[in-house]
């Protein structure tokens, strides 16, 4: 159970990295593009993490180099999330309709997401950031539509649920007024796990070169170009790695602490 002083200790993780990731383009010390020390040097007073394989600053790049990840994730979150309450919701009213949408998600789901994020890149070379996106919406959704469906099932089948059907209420209405408001817990907690999805899928395609290209500053292609070196100076690696991994964790616990307490037992274990 969170407790009251528990609670901003949970949130207040992802609050500061987020707004790090945002506003961090703004208070880099040097340009992202510019050598400021030779390449692979030691943390200085020139560069505080030191230098990466061209000699441009660490710290400079890893301020500059989360927005884009962070807004991304946020959105296919956002996407993914809001997209399967829909489709599960319509389909426990509409057990027809919730079993192609139950059948599709299960194909959909035997698709790696490697290879989905090449296939969409590929089909679409210019859509860059955007097409990653799109490739990150549309293999989220078939794992979140089986969560939510299980955790919508019960709640379709109580008994205010069918008054409202039986009084004539139209199907929007039950999805908007009845079965959602009644799978935040469920929904909040989804929210956590597909940003912490997004994020990793995201950062992967960067690895990839999927996205942005150098010399963007971006945490994954932070990691690519600087693997070379990390015996020179770790920083230039280490850094984005665990940017990588905090902002994940900390939005993943966030979206739990402010998930209601009342509702979390309906949630199945897929």
């Amino acid at each position: 159970m969170t407790t009251t002083r528990g609670f901003p200790l949970r949130v207040l993780p992802a609050l500061l990295l987020v707004t790090l990731a945002l506003c961090g383009p703004w208070i880099a010390p040097h340009a992202i593009d510019t050598p400021v020390t030779a390449p692979y040097a030691e943390p200085g007073a020139d560069a505080v993490l030191g230098g990466d394989q061209l000699g441009r600053d660490v710290l400079s790049r890893l301020l500059a180099g989360g927005r884009e990840l962070v807004v991304s994730s946020l959105l296919v979150a956002v996407l993914v999330t809001a997209v399967a309450a829909v489709l599960s919701a319509v389909g426990a009213l509409r057990p027809a309709v919730g079993r192609i949408v139950e059948r599709a998600a299960d194909v959909l789901m035997l698709l790696p997401a490697v290879l989905g994020i090449l296939l969409v890149t590929l089909s679409w070379p210019g859509g860059g950031r955007l097409a990653v996106v799109a490739a990150a919406v549309a293999l989220g959704v078939p794992y979140a539509v089986r969560l939510v469906a299980g955790a919508a099932a019960p709640v379709a089948a109580t008994g205010y649920v069918e008054a409202a059907a039986a009084g004539g209420e139209r199907l929007w209405h039950l999805v908007w007024r009845e079965i959602l408001p009644n799978l935040r817990a469920t929904l909040l907690a989804l929210f956590g796990l597909r940003f912490v999805a997004a994020v990793y899928l995201v950062a992967t395609a960067g690895f990839l070169q999927v996205g942005p290209q150098p010399p963007a500053a971006d945490w994954a292609l932070m990691i690519r170009e600087n693997s070379a070196g990390i015996l020179l100076n770790p920083w230039a690696v280490v850094a984005p790695s665990a940017a990588i991994g905090l902002l994940a964790l900390s939005v993943n616990l966030a979206a739990a602490a402010l998930a209601p307490q009342t509702g979390r037992k309906a949630v199945p274990v897929l």
